[in-house]
């Protein structure tokens, strides 16, 4: 049974301040990622890009709220808030999970009349390959470990055993419903172009794994290799941020 989520805050995180955006880029949070990951952000986009994060209930100031039950749910909320927004043409960046919940989100906004006008997508299998892990079942220990190793978690905080015991219960659901999740057989493909990333040293995803995003969309797919490993876009985000740009330039969605 889904539970009923009342936050003061909502999902979105606004990270710039662009009275009149001529586009509006979403980014969606890896697990255990929190909006603030992508603040850095702020400073590589163009004055006229308003740039949002999305904020995962159980995450940083929505802490007190219990985890979603969901991608799916995850993505309705996400596109509801989205739909309140003033109307400027929108695009949506994810990595790993949030490569999911973009992509969902996408969905939702299309079935409501209000298409997302580009989908990027980081660090993730296309849905139909993107379940099926095992991660979410090792114990505190062993996910921790997993988790610092592939550098999603920041070396200050890996050594604090009180941050690790309020962080694990939400890093596990996160990977929980990663690991489960399924896409809806019935998915319509999206219009919008697609583009996916992977980085050359990523253990968890390859390039074959990333070209299964073709699948989701009917219109132009494209794809780009990245140095570095699986979290490099959190330390270096200046090389994405920039292709992201001309993607967007060179489809019109940013004027």
């Amino acid at each position: 049974m889904s539970r009923t989520r009342r936050s003061n805050r909502g999902w979105l995180r606004t990270l710039t301040s662009v009275e009149e955006p001529t586009a509006r880029l979403v980014c969606f949070p890896h697990s255990g990622g929190t909006a603030a990951v992508y603040r850095p952000w702020s400073t590589a986009l163009p004055a006229d890009v308003a740039l949002h994060a999305v904020q995962y209930p159980g995450h940083a100031d929505r802490l007190a709220e219990p985890p979603a039950d969901s991608i799916a749910e995850m993505a309705t909320q996400v596109a509801a808030e989205l739909r309140q927004l003033p109307p400027v043409r929108c695009a949506l960046i994810g990595h790993s999970l949030g490569a999911l919940v973009a992509y969902e989100t996408a969905r939702a906004m299309r079935d409501s009349g209000a298409p997302v006008h580009h989908l990027f997508v980081s660090g993730a299998a296309g849905p139909w390959l993107a379940g099926g892990g095992t991660t979410h079942r090792l114990g505190d220990d062993e996910l921790w470990s997993s988790v610092v190793r592939l550098g999603g978690i920041e070396p200050e905080i890996a050594d604090q055993p009180e941050l690790r015991d309020l962080l694990l219960p939400v890093l596990r659901s996160d990977i929980t419903l990663h690991e489960t999740y399924r896409p809806a057989p019935e998915a319509t493909p999206l219009e919008c172009p697609v583009r996916g990333y992977y980085n050359t040293e990523d253990p968890l995803v390859d390039a074959d794994q990333v070209a299964t995003w073709a699948a989701v969309n009917d219109g132009e797919f494209s794809m780009r290799a990245l140095p570095g490993g699986h979290f490099r876009l959190l330390s270096h985000p200046d090389e994405m941020v920039a292709d992201i740009m001309a993607a967007l330039t060179e489809s019109g969605v940013r004027r």
